[in-house]
């Protein structure tokens, strides 16, 4: 940590900014939660966009990882890689993932 006061008055503003883009986004989440999108699954993907920004500013700054090595960075990258294969399996556990029946024309 720094003592000088400048660097503390600007790391505080920065965490305020911060702070202020999260309410922001979760006002945005909360808003999208009463708009219906032409399908379920457009506002599940959309929910889960918002999510990912908020959970990535959440690690960066509150987390420190921007200042981390990159070994911080390639671990990250298999379990966000670990996260899309869980998302993709979710999302073909509706239908038949070979012939795609039932994953199209389904009434939601």
């Amino acid at each position: 940590m720094s003592d000088n006061l400048e660097e503390i008055q600007k790391s505080v503003k920065k965490y305020l900014v911060i702070g202020a883009t999260l309410i922001v986004f979760t006002g945005i989440t909360v808003w999208l939660s009463y708009v219906e999108l032409p399908t379920h699954s457009l506002n599940i993907l959309v929910g889960m966009i918002v999510a990912t920004f908020k959970a990535a500013l959440v690690a960066l700054i509150f987390m420190h990882l921007n200042h981390e090595r990159s070994v911080i960075y390639k671990i990250l990258f298999f379990t966000v890689v670990l996260a899309l294969v869980l998302f993709v399996l979710f999302i073909f556990s509706h239908g038949d993932p070979l012939t795609f029946e039932g994953f199209y024309d389904r009434n939601e």
